[in-house]
């Protein structure tokens, strides 16, 4: 089964990474627009769709999903623009020191 990853921009300028399954992207987009469910975005909105990717299988869409939740606003924000760079840069340790190896 593939599915959407998607990225959302909410009205207090908070990001909300979500999942969609097969084609249903822009229907799960307008549940969270009209606010068909109480969650994250409801008391957010308007909501904007500023970033997605479909994936094929749905297990790797969930595992970026996770992934995703876990970055830093810089980092989703490099991602929305496209510089990958920059999230490479993003992605080392905040401490400055490789990570030790086991």
């Amino acid at each position: 089964m593939a599915a959407f990853v998607y990225m959302l921009k909410c009205a207090d300028q908070s990001y909300y990474v979500g999942i969609a399954t097969a084609d249903d992207l822009w229907k799960r987009v307008s549940e969270h627009e009209t606010g068909a469910y109480r969650g994250y975005t409801f008391t957010r909105r308007p909501i904007r769709l500023v970033w997605s990717e479909h994936f094929d299988r749905i297990t790797d869409a969930i595992a970026v999903e996770r992934q995703l939740k876990g970055w830093s606003r810089a980092k989703k924000e490099a991602l929305i623009k496209g510089d990958w760079f920059e999230i490479k840069l993003r992605a080392r340790r905040r401490a400055g020191r490789p990570k030790p190896s086991s």
